[in-house]
């Protein structure tokens, strides 16, 4: 389905090829490209070869997929040293995954979404996965649901309004009003939880990594499949959370979130 949103001049085009190109983790041919972008083909292909050109995109003659480049891998490497996570918050998480024994991750808004930033697998042989530089929705992972409820208010209010709530999971809400309560109760509690509502079978735990404003830089949670956590279980491991994300807004500098 074309992206109607698709912006008109060279610049914003490629790079919004570029930001659709993350879509595909195996990569994505040219045909499928041009159709998503709603792009002609000649156009979405002259983007691609000047992205090819300088190592933003990686382009595979044999299975004709493009990939994401070299290139950008150097530039997230570089935002995520300057911004202190690979340094400050991967610690911080792994001693909350050992605590906890299951899967820690990180996540930070962008607009009507969120991003993964960092994922450390719990030790167990069953873990859930995440994969940093993914986006993830807002309505139905516990993540999702802090970062809209410690949003500045108008803000707030935008995403209660307009986030499509998409049932993913067999549990996720759909209902404007229900959505809106739980934001409201996320608000008071401080924390929210995910219970198969993004995908079946997981449950997670969220908490916000507040900035000196009382808003919401960034998001942890604990996940786990959930035969192994059921959710009085999961909800006792709150303190430990709001500690590592406690300790992760004290450490990460301001602006690194």
């Amino acid at each position: 389905m074309p992206d109607s949103a698709a912006p008109s001049d060279m610049v914003g085009k490629a790079l919004h090829v570029l930001g659709m190109l993350g879509r595909y983790p195996s990569g994505a041919v040219l045909s499928e490209l041009a159709r998503t972008s709603g792009f002609p083909t000649s156009t979405c292909y002259r983007l691609l070869k000047s992205l090819a050109r300088d190592r933003f995109v990686e382009f595979d003659p044999r299975t004709k997929r493009y990939t994401l480049g070299l290139r950008v891998y150097q530039l997230g490497q570089s935002v995520s040293q300057a911004h202190g996570f690979t340094g400050i918050a991967l610690p911080v998480m792994r001693r909350l995954a050992e605590l906890t024994r299951e899967a820690v991750l990180m996540a930070v808004p962008d607009g009507d979404r969120m991003i993964y930033i960092h994922h450390v697998q719990g030790p167990q042989q069953v873990s859930v996965q995440g994969e940093p530089g993914r986006h993830g929705p807002l309505h139905c992972t516990s993540m999702g649901k802090v970062l809209v409820a410690f949003s500045p208010e108008r803000e707030r209010e935008h995403l209660l309004e307009s986030i499509e709530l998409t049932p993913l999971g067999p549990n996720a809400i759909v209902e404007r009003s229900a959505f809106r309560a739980e934001i409201d109760r996320t608000r008071t509690e401080h924390h929210a939880v995910a219970d198969e509502e993004h995908e079946p079978g997981i449950r997670a735990l969220g908490v916000p990594i507040l900035g000196a404003d009382g808003t919401a830089r960034a998001a942890l949670s604990v996940a786990a499949p959930a035969y192994r956590m059921d959710l009085p279980e999961l909800l006792r491991l709150r303190p430990a959370l709001t500690n590592a994300a406690q300790e992760l807004a004290v450490l990460l500098p301001s602006g690194a979130y």
